[in-house]
């Protein structure tokens, strides 16, 4: 595959996540200190009450008196109210165009006396808009917890199928290391959906596990596809090539394939946007608004963290790898040496004991010599 780009992914690695950390940084101010996390009652537990009306209201007209009703009835005092509003399109009489929804965040399920005593104060303050109860639906909080907990659990369980499946797959280039590195940019994307959601104002619920799952495939096919250019050009190169640039070169190739793809999905996802944006269908719009947010981010992640920080972590271990050889170069070195050392200090001790013999009978011979002339001094006057 012929490549049209020359960019060095790897070594722009550090400017890329420090983008992304950037990012997080200042969601998760804004969340912490202006926008507080949004979660459904599909999560929580609660009622959401749903009136359709015609007619022009205000959103604060209808939401001060929803209060004031509310405020008068003790069991719903401490609960946690969140209105939306949306255009009725299952009808197409004027006279319930409009739908407003009053979600209840608490432990239990609004009775069936309260509702009738917030329906009978929002009729009596506005009897010419036609308001009546149009839905409604209770979720126990144990269940919702029980939910939530069971949809982290498919969402840690997908993540750990993915680890598994990559490094079966890209074995030949140190598949458990790139499984695990993929699951590292996954990460990243799902912590961008939901300062998606956050920022938007939207309520986590079972729209955000469904983005969640979505971007978990999408951006996980990016990151495979790149990592099989990778095992590609591996095999062509050799190992004489270092594992950047054959990353960067695979990223390149690989690159207008990743934006045409995601500018395609993009464009789709917009298209649903639009009209539940035009139609002011909020559960359409908590899922493709997100979903855009998670398309930009899997693509981006899938080139300029997944790779790279593969890369990274590669180096790490060949680093460390080079260096565990040298040690034991070393250490073997050293051995020998002390072993030459330690032979040449036995060799010279056993001649210093084989001096140290000789010596003692070299001394002796003088004595002999010496004996034999007093001998023959003392003979020769006896023989006068």
């Amino acid at each position: 595959m012929r490549q049209k780009f020359h960019i060095d992914f790897v070594k722009k690695s550090k400017i890329f996540f420090c983008i992304s950390l950037g990012i997080m940084l200042v969601s998760l101010l804004l969340n912490i200190f202006v926008f507080p996390t949004l979660v459904d009652i599909q999560f929580t537990g609660g009622t959401i009450i749903k009136y359709s009306y015609g007619g022009d209201l205000k959103a604060s007209d209808i939401e001060k008196t929803a209060d004031e009703a509310i405020e008068k009835i003790e069991s719903l005092a401490k609960d946690k109210i969140t209105y939306s509003y949306s255009d009725n399109l299952a009808s197409s009489n004027a006279n319930d165009k409009h739908i407003v929804s009053m979600q209840f965040t608490g432990n239990k399920a609004v009775s069936v006396e309260d509702k009738q005593a917030i329906t009978k104060a929002l009729q009596e303050a506005y009897p010419d808009n036609n308001i009546k109860e149009a839905s409604s639906s209770s979720v126990d909080a144990s269940k919702g917890a029980n939910f939530f907990f069971k949809c982290l659990a498919a969402v840690l369980i997908a993540a750990v199928l993915m680890i598994f499946y990559v490094a079966i797959r890209f074995k030949k280039i140190g598949g458990l290391s790139a499984g695990v590195m993929a699951v590292v940019a996954l990460v990243h994307d799902l912590i961008i959906v939901y300062f998606a959601f956050v920022l938007f104002r939207m309520p986590l619920n079972d729209n955000f596990i469904a983005v969640v799952l979505m971007i978990l495939g999408y951006s996980l096919n990016d990151t495979i596809v790149i990592y099989d250019r990778i095992r590609e050009n591996r095999r062509k190169s050799g190992p004489k090539v270092s594992t950047a640039e054959v990353v960067n070169a695979s990223l390149n190739q690989c690159l207008v394939r990743t934006i045409c793809t995601s500018i395609t999905t993009i464009v789709a996802i917009g298209s649903v946007l639009v009209v539940s944006l035009i139609y002011n269908i909020d559960s359409i719009v908590s899922f493709a608004l997100p979903m855009m947010v998670g398309l930009i981010s899997g693509s981006y992640s899938s080139l300029c963290i997944a790779a790279p920080l593969w890369v990274m972590w590669k180096n790490h271990k060949d680093k460390k790898r080079a260096e565990a050889k040298k040690n034991s170069a070393k250490e073997k070195t050293s051995k020998k040496s002390k072993d030459d050392n330690s032979k040449k200090a036995d060799d010279s001790r056993k001649k210093e004991n084989a001096k140290a013999k000789a010596k003692p009978e070299k001394e002796a011979e003088p004595e002999l010599e010496l004996e034999v002339d007093v001998d023959t001094d003392s003979a020769e006057p006896e023989a006068e």
